[in-house]
């Protein structure tokens, strides 16, 4: 049955898929799969030693059979790629926006996001299982004793939207995001602010209609992933 437009992929939430990490998650979001992990370290970067401030950072890489063609490894280059960057930088703000560092403490929670398989939209789902590989890990540590409280203030989630064939259209894949003519991100937060958006027009620019539209279905996204992870919860 073809997706109408304005519905989300299939979407699911596979949490504690690795036995290791303070918090797991694959995230299976259509045909794209990604498998974010936490891990907890009880240390920060030199420039919040001594603040009683902690940090959460990102790391993302998409796995050489990921897509079609075999993608090399970063490893082989012998340095990250400039998307891989851009990413897991983006991915690292929006978890931020989620915690109370000074509640987190002197700690750093990495999270890694780890593409098996990509079919468009890897940073959405990078960001939307970062957050649940977060929030399972920081339960983890209040209910370890660690901390006292979660420093978990919001959720936040992303998903992406476009203009494909001049159709306003949820949740691109790879088909769409390739041709479509406009192509944008929402990164938002449970209560329905955003953190961040990103938007391209491939072709013609875009009107405030437009992008009214597009904000508009991104909410309707959001909405309904927010809902799926809570049923992931059950």
């Amino acid at each position: 049955m073809e997706r109408k437009s304005d519905e989300l992929r299939d979407l699911a939430f596979v949490r504690n898929f690795t036995k290791y990490a303070a918090g797991s998650v694959l995230v299976k979001w259509g045909d794209t799969w990604v498998l974010c992990t936490a891990s907890v370290e009880e240390k920060v970067p030199p420039f919040l030693r001594d603040t009683g401030r902690g940090w959460v950072t990102a790391e993302y890489s998409m796995l050489p059979s990921s897509t079609a063609t075999r993608k090399d490894r970063d490893i082989k280059k012998l340095k990250q790629d400039a998307r891989s960057t851009e990413i897991q930088r983006l991915v690292g703000r929006a978890l931020r926006a989620s915690v109370d560092m000074t509640k987190l403490g002197e700690r750093t929670i990495t999270i890694d996001c780890d593409v098996l398989q990509a079919d468009g939209g890897t940073r959405c789902a990078s960001i939307t299982g970062g957050m649940v590989a977060l929030e399972d890990a920081v339960a983890k540590l209040v209910a370890d004793g660690v901390l006292s409280e979660s420093p978990i203030v919001r959720r936040v989630a992303a998903v992406s939207v476009g203009i494909c064939g001049g159709v306003p259209t949820l949740d691109l894949d790879y088909a769409h995001d390739s041709t479509a003519d406009v192509d944008m991100n929402f990164v938002m937060t449970d209560d329905g602010r955003f953190v961040e958006i990103q938007g391209t027009a491939e072709r013609d620019p875009f009107s405030e209609e437009a992008f009214a539209t597009l904000r508009g279905l991104a909410r309707k996204g959001i909405a309904g992933i927010f809902e799926r992870i809570s049923l992931s919860r059950a």
